[in-house]
């Protein structure tokens, strides 16, 4: 994250930073492409694998001539420093951090195969007095192109699509037009050079390119993008804006009250990378049997040989001892046990609808006790449609109604206009003509039609202009979470449309179910009070909090972890995506913003909430998958090292490299067909 401080987390200032430098992924993405830095391995390790026998013993397929060991010298070498540089690197750091775990296990493996395989040779070629020495250049090659080839399986199934912070950064224009305070002359200029205080004017259509406050002019602002509310905000003179949201049907001057490190977008990226760091320190169930293994091996390679030094009185033994405990600590099968079942379990995944995107995600789902979920576009569809229209005079019927607001609002582009065209459509209605239609600044519009002059407006109009309407009507609409516009003809009102977010039908189902398993689920949403309790009553949902802004979202989510109860997150908008990073799982609704879905850690192709409890399911049995190849790849050390280490010598038992090396083969096998078994309950 040191990158991203020496920006100051300027979003315009981010637009420049190149992928590598703003990812958020783990320290192997860093290093290369794996893909090529694979294949390259394999080319060379093809030739090690047919002139190096397996750890002593001689296989049917294998070769030599004269000069072949120097050239598996050679290849070794190369292999080692380049295929190997990755897990190197990795256990440096794991190292700097005092928590060894994968990394260093495998850097253990290979560094001990090449040494000592160093030493066969210089012992074997210039000290013919000595008795032969076993290389381990076989194991060597095979185990670095194996764990390259976990990776990049693990790398492949779990790539990022994008980059939340990145995508955020473009929400915010390139430019702003300056007004000049003097001679109210504008100019466009580069949005890094805008200040606080500075006057900017934002023509309808334009992105806001910063916070600040309304100066003049009034309009319509859709924060959807930012806030993740679909429902358009009216603002006017003192009113506040955000920056990176779009300006509706007004012109507006704005006076910039926040911009780079203290602009509302920045704040929101913050949290966002904060939130991604905690998360990338958690340690995974590989990583953790990894360590284990780490420390078995290192103790009891030192006690081997020890033992056989003090034993056998030479050096030879003693130091094979310790570099086979060394080696088979490290089994091929480890590699692979959790990349094979993380590739099947994010293909079933993408089949049903998945797409997952943090293996750890997959290990947490197990343990959640609550779900966090946002409203608008999570349990609700997150787009306006009518749901009710009534007339007021008997000479106008409830079609009549949508025909004179549908000829209204058919060149539109408002929220508002789009959902009573939709009706209009599914209605199949044929619209009159209208003329010299003009919008109404903050409140509506205005036109003529059959030489009538009409309007839609709002209640807060007729309440200024003292027109009559139902006020008990109009409250008890609005309580349901509506949005309700009047129409007149002449100034007499004969009717209105209300508009809400229509409910999931999937949602009842998946709040439901989620109560007989035992989870909790709690609604946040940055909507009104009376919105949000109208869906929370309808779909069940007993604890919910409103009127949230991004950060204090994120805020519930570390409320609730410092319950130490293992969170789930749902959301869709930018106001999402830090509690989506923050949460121990976090899933985003796939027609949701592409910041929330960057932030997340699953994303539910369909924005079907019941998907979640599929994941739940495909999560449950993944753990259980990679618990048992663990238990393969690494279970079969228990009885391996100390018989490698030499613990029933006294009876002439002891593991030969040879046999460890087969072992090692079996559980490759039996890890992989295991994966293979992994199935999603529905």
């Amino acid at each position: 994250m040191d990158s991203m401080k020496n920006h100051s987390m300027d979003p315009h200032d981010m637009k420049g930073m190149d992928h590598e430098e703003m990812s958020g992924m783990e320290h192997m993405a860093h290093m290369g492409n794996l893909k090529q830095k694979f294949l390259v391995s394999l080319l060379l390790a093809i030739p090690i694998i047919l002139l190096s026998p397996m750890m002593g013993m001689e296989l049917p397929f294998q070769i030599t001539f004269k000069g072949s060991d120097w050239l598996v010298l050679l290849l070794g070498t190369i292999l080692f420093f380049y295929g190997g540089k990755p897990f190197l690197s990795g256990a440096k750091m794991e190292l700097k951090a005092h928590s060894p775990a994968m990394m260093t296990l495998i850097a253990l493996g290979i560094s001990v195969s090449y040494f000592y395989s160093v030493y066969a040779f210089i012992s074997n070629h210039f000290l013919p007095n000595q008795p032969h020495v076993m290389d381990f250049f076989w194991e060597l090659a095979t185990l670095i192109v194996i764990m390259l080839l976990g990776h990049w399986i693990e790398m492949r199934a779990i790539s990022n699509a994008g980059d939340a912070l990145k995508k955020m950064a473009e929400l915010l224009p390139n430019e702003a037009t300056i007004v000049d305070s003097t001679s109210l002359k504008t100019k466009q200029i580069p949005l890094s050079e805008v200040a606080i205080g500075d006057l900017l004017q934002v023509k309808a259509g334009e992105k806001i390119p910063a916070d600040g406050i309304v100066e003049a002019g009034t309009t319509s602002i859709n924060e959807a993008m930012v806030t993740g509310e679909a429902k358009s905000v009216k603002k006017q003179v003192k009113d506040k804006v955000i920056g990176g949201s779009v300006n509706g049907e007004g012109t507006i001057t704005i006076s910039v009250t926040g911009t780079g490190e203290s602009g509302y977008l920045a704040q929101v990226m913050v949290l966002v990378s904060s939130a991604k760091e905690e998360k990338s320190a958690v340690e995974s169930l590989s990583d953790r049997v990894a360590k284990w293994l780490f420390y078995v091996a290192l103790s009891v390679g030192i006690l081997a040989f020890v033992s056989w030094l003090f034993i056998t009185k030479e050096i030879n033994t003693p130091l094979e001892r310790m570099v086979t405990v060394l080696v088979i600590a490290c089994p091929h099968a480890l590699g692979l046990a959790v990349p094979l079942v993380t590739a099947r379990s994010t293909s079933l995944g993408a089949k049903n609808g998945l797409l997952i995107r943090n293996k750890n995600a997959l290990e947490s789902a197990k343990k959640v006790d609550v779900i966090l979920m946002d409203k608008t576009g999570t349990l609700t569809e997150g787009d306006f449609s009518v749901t009710a229209i009534e007339s007021f005079k008997s000479d106008y019927s409830r079609l009549d109604i949508l025909k004179i607001a549908g000829a209204l609002e058919q060149k539109s582009s408002h929220p508002l206009a789009t959902g009573i065209l939709k009706r209009v459509e599914e209605e199949k209605v044929k619209l009159p003509t209208a003329s010299e239609v003009q919008a109404i600044s903050g409140v509506g519009l205005s036109g003529t039609i059959n030489h009538q002059n009409i309007k839609i407006v709002t209640a807060s109009y007729l309440m200024k202009q003292k027109g009559a309407f139902d006020q008990e009507q109009f409250n008890q609409l609005a309580g349901e979470g509506n949005s309700v516009s009047y129409l007149m003809i002449e100034e007499t009102v004969i009717g209105l449309i209300a508009q809400g977010d229509k409910i999931k039908e999937n949602a009842y189902q998946f709040i439901k179910e989620l109560l007989d398993r035992g989870i909790q689920p709690v609604m946040l949403t940055g909507d009104n009070q009376a919105a949000a309790k109208m869906v929370a009553d309808k779909v069940g949902i007993q604890t919910f909090y409103a009127n949230l802004l991004p950060e204090e979202k994120e805020k519930m989510v570390a409320r609730y972890q410092q319950k130490e109860k293992t969170v789930m997150m749902l959301g869709d908008g930018v106001n999402d995506a830090p509690s989506l990073a923050k949460a121990d799982v976090g899933i985003a609704i796939g027609a949701g913003t592409d910041i929330a879905i960057d932030s997340a850690d699953v994303i539910l192709v369909k924005s079907d909430p019941l998907d979640t409890l599929h994941f739940l399911s495909l999560a449950k049995n993944t753990t259980r998958k990679m618990i048992e190849n663990l238990w393969w790849g690494a279970g079969y050390n228990i009885i391996a090292i100390p018989l490698a280490a030499g613990i029933l010598a006294p009876i002439d038992i002891v593991l030969s490299p040879a046999v460890g090396s087969v072992l090692m083969s079996l559980s490759t096998v039996v890890v992989a067909f295991n994966a293979l078994l992994l199935k999603i309950d529905h």
